[in-house]
């Protein structure tokens, strides 16, 4: 099953949150983030039932003028 992830940046560490759950972890690397939120999600779905048919998010960027 595949799951979307944001990254960000929050200084020193990098936060990926999950998009079809609400899991999240962070790491100090991109790599490391994901591979802590990859585990955080076995770990949360060990309890809970995976979705049978998960639609993709849509991700759109907005900019507010200042």
């Amino acid at each position: 099953m595949e799951f979307t992830a944001a990254i960000t940046h929050e200084d020193p560490w990098y936060v990926a949150r999950c998009l079809d759950v609400e899991v999240a972890s962070q790491g100090k690397s991109v790599e490391e983030a994901l591979a802590n939120l990859k585990e955080a999600l076995e770990l949360y779905f060990e309890d809970e039932v995976l979705p049978e048919n998960l639609e993709p998010p849509i991700i759109a960027t907005l900019r507010l003028t200042a």
